[in-house]
């Protein structure tokens, strides 16, 4: 049952269900106070989203999380990704 809901989502986003669990996978244990760390996660997500993000909001999103101490969740990089001008 499970298998074949990932499935669907992928065909109506195309998005690959394996990419999002080993992306879930990885926050878990990230370490959201490195800059690096920050960025690869920012880069795997836009990857993902098939949604470049600029330099600009590259280091937006960076600023926000490393220094102002903001969660980093998928809803919140969805919604900085979908704001982008």
């Amino acid at each position: 049952m499970e298998n074949h809901f990932f499935k669907n989502v992928e065909k109506k986003t195309g998005v690959n269900m394996n990419e999002v669990l080993e992306l879930a996978n990885s926050l878990q244990n990230a370490n959201f106070k490195d800059e690096r760390t920050v960025r690869g996660i920012i880069k795997k997500v836009s990857r993902i989203a098939n949604k470049p993000v600029s330099k600009e909001m590259e280091d937006k999103l960076v600023k926000s999380i490393v220094q102002d101490g903001n969660q980093l969740d998928m809803d919140s990089i969805s919604k900085m990704l979908n704001n982008k001008r």
